[in-house]
This record gives C-alpha cells, structure tokens and sequence, in this order.
C-alpha cells in the first residue's frame, strides 16, 4: 500500500449518502498534511468559546446603551431569564461558560461512539449546525432581550457542537500520524486555544462597527461570525479523510521503539468498557487536576497581577486601593497586556508540549507538567513578596503553556493506553473530567479569595494560600500520573470484537474496496495543501498580531 494514501474508490449508490464515512476515505496519493488545517478550520471557530467574554459588557447595557439599566436587587435569576425591561448581570451572563463546558464534555462523552461509526465529516457538520445555529438564536436572544435565548442558543445548542467539533478530527488525526500522535493532535487542539485570539477582537471589531445610539450591536455582530464561522467549519468538514484499515507511513513500525514506548499498545479497547478500567479513571484525574489548576489561574491571573503589584505596573509606589481612576485604567490596560502574553502562551504550550512528548513520551510530559507546574504555582507567593515582575509574568507564562499542553497531549495519552480504534470517543468520556474541572478551579479559587479578604487578608496577600492549594491539586495529578500501567489483556477487544467494531466503523469494508478497486490513484497536489494551510494561517497571524498589540502594553 503507498506511504501516504490509498487507492480510488469509486462513489457507490448504497455508501451512505455524501456525509458517510465511506466517502471521506482518502484517495491514493492522499497528503495527510492536508488534514491538521482541516481540523484547525473547526478548532479555531469553535475556540470562540474562550473569547465570549467580550459580550458581557456591551451586553449588560444592552437597554441603557451608555450605562446598565439596573435590574430590582432582589430579581431571581429565573425572573431574569425573562425579563424585558432591564439589562442583565454579567454575573448572569457568565453562567454561559459553565454551559459552554458542561455542554462539551457531556456531548463528547455521549456521542463519541457515534462520532466514530459516523465518520469525522459527518461530526463536522452537525458541529457546524450547532454551534452556528446557536450563534443565530443567541442573536435574536439578544434582539428581543431574552437571556433564555442566549443560553439555549449558544450555551446548550452551541455547547453540543463545541463537544462534537473538539473530538471530531481526534481520531482521525491519530490515524493518519501513528508515528506523530502528540504533535498532530497539538496542531488541531492548538486551535482550540486560539479561537478568542481571533474571535475577540474580531467580535469587538464588529460590535464597534455596528453599534448605534439605539444598540450596542452584538446581534449583528453574532450573525456575522455566525456566517463566518459556518463557511470555515464546513470547510474544514468537507476536508476530512479517514485512512482505510491497515494505513501506516512509509518507513514507519508499528512497534516502535524509545521513551515512553513501554506504555504503547497495539491493540484496542472498546469505549463501553472504559467506564470499569482504573487506568481511565487515572487519566481523568489527570487531566482533571491539571485544567482545575490552570482554569484557577486563568481567572485570577488579570486581577492578582493588579492586586499584588497595583502601582507598581505603572512606576508608582501605591497599592491599588490607593489609585486615582486615570491611574486604575492604565493599570487595567497592562493587565489586559498580560492576559493576552498568557493566551499565546496557552496557544504555543499546546504544539510545543504536545510535539515533545512524541520524544519523552505521553507520563513523562505529565510528570514534567506536575513537577514544574507545582514549582512555578509556589513561587508565584515569592515573586509577589519579593515584588519581582519578571519571575511573577514568567512563572504564569509557563503554567498557561502547560495548562494548554495538558489538552493537546491527552488524546495521545488515550490513544497509547488504549488503542486507536476507539479513541475518539474515549477521549469524549475523558472530557468530562474538564467539565468537572471547569466547575472546581473557580469554585475553589473563588471562595479561598473570598475567604481570605473575610478574615482580613490584605488584598496583595489573598491569592497565597490559593496557590498553594493549586500545588495540592497538581500533587494529586502526579500520584495519579505514576500509577498509571499499561492495561491487562482482559480490557482489549478479541479479534472478533474487533472486526465488529471495524465493520459498524466501516472500515472492514474500506480495506477490501482498496485491495480490489482497479480505480486510477488521485492526486494530492502541494498547491491544495499550501492553500490550505494559507487558509487557516492567515486568520490565526491577524490574531497573533492583534495579541501582540495588546502584549507590548504590558512591555511598554
């Protein structure tokens, strides 16, 4: 069988219509370089769901336009769900991101299996109906001030499709880079993380653009990513190609040999069974200690930078209470230059780390990322004492990066431990751990804060105990981390479970079509694939460039 591809085969009236897994197998001389920007079209769309912050504000003036029109104190948050007559919390707004990510991590858990049999184009698309739909309902939520709308639309509907769209090219990606898990997976996940890098300043563009005396223009603006990303997303869909059984790279072994590779199974686990096996359960605490660890960051990182050093960011020796309003927005504005420092490192953590542990292997990387990451989180208390900017910035930079690196090597993690047949869709049940996750950082950090200001802790001094309990979190993850085995021969499928799952996943069928099609090869031409790369680097270079605009605030 050619190195990169397999042979033609022909469209047939009973493959199962033109989003059928058997049309999206690869033609011969396929150039599976042409699916990271495939997968990448998908992750920088859906990756927006980071960015949603930037509606809050305009949001909650939606009515008064200039200053929020105040809702009665005492108004429920299911009488504000209704509500037509004054504006919204952004307190109730940011309930959109528990949704986001419930929705996510249990769409991926209950459909990964179907994700597998259907096919990654399939997957694709109905991730672009739902998450674009959302977006459309969510818009006319907005134009007839029904919060309601807004969480049906994009939290629940969009959430589903955030789930389906992040663990669609998942698989597919393992398939066709056996020899380069980690980095393939790093490649497509990285968009996930720059998805606000875009979709921000982009939104906040449009909403400027649109805005009038009489609305602050997010619905306009929602509809125009919503077309925007629609056309991606089917884009990259339609881009899919699943390998036929049996592919593997010229050169490469499918006993390969180096660090890490102990842990490295060639045979397969059913999802249906990973439920009962302690090695998934390992692995969800894994990556459930390290994403509660960093999403606790994330949300304190803008605000402790303020509070710790106040004056200090922009040459003055007072504390942040102690500021002038003109010296609290330059202050806000080096805070906003930090955040965005950390979302590129968040963004350049996902292919750097996850391409690495393609050399160190998959519980090594982890183990660095426990270790380091334990070491950075307690000198943050020092570096703030100490009022050392530069090791308090460095220290967040490289717990953001391993925070993103965490997500873009776990699916090659799962796919060692278990197989590739069905990771997909293990990866889905995996997800739950970050929905799980997105609900504990917050929570935790949130109340340590609270408590900590209750019993008279100077602001400066609230986060300490904090990230020390942050260091807890990441020791759990690394005894977790260690005691991970590889898994006893009862979990993996029998050769006839296997050739079930093959044939219900279509690719049984695919493999004999192959050996038999007198089918002339295709052709991958290097202008196809160097266009679409151009097609998704394009838009994620505007969005590094609109980062570093914002980061040279905090440099200035």
């Amino acid at each position: 069988m050619s190195p990169e591809a397999s042979d033609q085969i022909p469209a047939r009236p009973n493959d199962g219509g033109f989003l059928s897994k058997q049309r999206t197998i690869a033609p011969a001389n396929f150039n599976r370089w042409r699916l990271p920007p495939a997968a990448l079209a998908i992750h920088l769309c859906i990756g927006m769901a980071y960015g949603f912050s930037v509606f809050w504000l305009p949001l909650s003036k939606a009515l008064g336009i200039k200053q929020s029109l105040a809702c009665l104190g005492d108004m429920s948050l299911v009488t504000e769900l209704f509500t037509t007559t004054c504006d919204w919390r952004i307190s109730s707004l940011g309930w959109m991101y528990t949704l986001f990510f419930v929705f996510l991590g249990s769409s991926a858990a209950l459909w990964g299996g179907w994700v597998e049999h259907a096919g990654p184009r399939k997957a694709g698309v109905v991730s672009a109906l739902c998450w674009c739909g959302g977006l459309v309902i969510s818009a006319a939520g907005v134009h007839v001030h029904q919060l309601w709308m807004l969480w049906l639309g994009s939290g629940l509907i969009g959430g589903i499709g955030l789930g389906l769209g992040y663990i669609s090219p998942v698989s597919m990606l393992i398939k066709w880079f056996p020899d380069r898990r980690g980095m393939a997976t790093g490649m497509a996940i990285m968009g996930f993380g720059g998805g606000a890098m875009i979709g921000s300043p982009l939104a906040d563009d449009l909403m400027r653009h649109f805005a009038t005396p009489t609305s602050v223009g997010v619905a306009p603006a929602l509809l125009v990513l919503a077309a925007i990303y629609f056309l991606f997303m089917i884009g990259g869909a339609l881009g899919y190609r699943v390998p036929p059984g049996g592919w593997q790279p010229r050169g490469w072994t499918s006993r390969p040999t180096g660090a890490g590779t102990a842990m490295i199974t060639s045979r397969h686990v059913h999802v249906r069974n990973v439920w009962g096996i302690p090695q998934f359960w390992l692995v969800w605490m894994v990556l459930c200690m390290n994403v509660s660890a960093g999403i606790g960051v994330i949300g304190m990182a803008s605000p402790m930078l303020q509070e710790v050093f106040g004056g200090q960011l922009i040459g003055q020796h007072l504390k942040l209470g102690e500021l002038d309003q003109p010296s609290l927005v330059a202050v806000a504005t080096v805070a906003a230059g930090f955040t965005a420092l950390l979302s590129l490192f968040n963004i350049g953590g996902r292919i750097f780390w996850a391409s690495l542990s393609d050399r160190l292997g998959r519980k090594m990387t982890y183990v660095v990322f426990f270790v380091l990451g334990g070491l950075m989180y307690a000198s943050v208390p020092i570096s703030a004492m100490a009022g050392n900017k530069l090791m308090f910035v460095a220290a967040f930079c490289v717990i953001l990066s391993m925070y993103g690196g965490g997500f873009a090597t776990v699916p090659a993690y799962l796919s060692d431990l278990f197989g590739t047949q069905m990771v997909g869709a293990i990866h889905g049940r995996l997800l739950t751990a970050w929905s799980t996750a997105g609900i504990l950082g917050p929570v935790v950090v949130n109340y340590m804060r609270e408590y900590q200001l209750r019993i008279g802790v100077p602001r400066e001094q609230v986060y300490n105990q904090t990230m020390y309990l942050l260091v807890g979190m990441l020791a759990i993850g690394l005894v977790c981390n260690l005691l991970v085995r590889p898994l006893a021969d009862k979990w993996f499928m029998t050769p006839a479970e296997l050739a079930e799952e093959q044939r219900l996943a279509h690719e049984r069928a695919a493999a004999t079509e192959v050996k038999s099609s007198g089918a002339p090869p295709g052709r991958s031409s290097p202008v196809t694939v160097l266009l679409a790369w151009l097609a998704v680097s394009l838009p994620l270079v505007w969005g590094v460039y609109r980062t570093l605009l914002n980061v040279t605030k905090f440099f200035s």
